[in-house]
């Protein structure tokens, strides 16, 4: 029986051989640079040195996560990308689902078409780019900000010394960079809705509004659903190139800006510790993978066909 199963696996292989070839360049792929590096979580629980290298470094037990919780920020930080995290997701998902519906309900081609492109635009700057933008705007010399304040007579803002302005600035850069792409998903997602349902409502005399909260938003909320639980697995990961390109190294600001990306980037800068930047990688993925067990868990007691296993 087991030589059988064996014979026919190989036919299988055999039978499939021009797929397999065809997919094994993205199996090695993933397998060197996704899966490989995993290898690399033992950097965790190591003193690591150049000589020793990953794998001859002493070992040195849970020492590495001690330093990132006797500093006294493991708390403020992670509190803090949470919270960013999940203002991003609900912002973005609201945003880009409005967009995605107010494009499909644009008669105007050209317009929709120009829209769009605008839209998309951003997400292809990058974040260097868009930290000169802000400071550009926001600076409290040559800052247009300040420019339109002082012409309509008020007193210079400034931002850069004001923390508690900033979860703002970061949410507004954060939505206007990812809206365009965003927004395509949903579209996509859209335009596979089959039109007989469309125009049954319009039958019945729904108006726009009605078709747009009885019909579209019903149907994409299985690909609404994936897209929050794929976000919600990195809730405890930072965006550090929009943090540390917006940000910098403002101290001012790092009670209402920092994050656990630019506290280990920091860390890692000033004491050259592989192994503790290696220990808070480990604790952020461990997170993750706990909140997005939980989170499916809790969309599958909702209904099991929007979870993603």
């Amino acid at each position: 029986m087991k030589n059988s199963g064996l014979k026919g696996f190989f036919k299988k292989l055999y039978k499939y051989r021009i797929f397999l070839l065809m997919l094994s360049p993205a199996v090695i792929y993933t397998l060197i640079f996704a899966y490989y590096p995993m290898t690399g979580i033992v950097l965790a629980f190591k003193k690591y040195n150049y000589a020793g290298g990953i794998w001859g470094s002493p070992w040195n037990g849970l020492e590495n996560f001690k330093f990132f919780f006797k500093s006294g920020q493991a708390g403020l930080v992670t509190r803090n990308t949470v919270l960013y995290n999940l203002v991003f997701i609900a912002i973005n998902m609201i945003t880009q689902i409005a967009v995605a519906i107010f494009l499909t309900e644009v008669r105007n081609k050209h317009f929709r078409k120009i829209s769009q492109s605008i839209m998309f635009l951003p997400y292809f700057i990058s974040w260097v780019i868009v930290g000169v933008m802000a400071f550009n705007i926001f600076s409290s010399d040559y800052g247009f900000m300040n420019r339109l304040i002082t012409f309509f007579g008020e007193k210079k803002i400034s931002f850069y010394t004001k923390p508690e302005v900033w979860p703002f600035i970061l949410v507004f850069f954060n939505v206007w960079k990812n809206i365009g792409y965003g927004s395509v998903m949903y579209l996509a997602a859209i335009m596979g809705i089959d039109t007989s349902i469309y125009e049954a409502a319009a039958i019945d005399g729904a108006n726009v509004f009605q078709r747009i909260f009885k019909v579209t938003i019903p149907m994409i909320m299985p690909t609404a659903t994936i897209l929050l639980l794929l976000s919600v697995g990195g809730i405890f990961k930072g965006n550090f190139d929009m943090f540390y390109n917006l940000v910098g190294n403002n101290g001012l600001l790092y009670n209402y800006t920092d994050v656990i990306d630019t506290l280990t980037f920091r860390a890692l800068i000033s004491s050259n510790n592989f192994g503790m930047s290696a220990a808070i990688g480990l604790y952020q993925s461990v997170l993750c993978f706990i909140t997005i067990l939980a989170v499916n868990k809790l969309v599958g007691l909702y209904d099991k066909d929007y979870t993603l296993f």
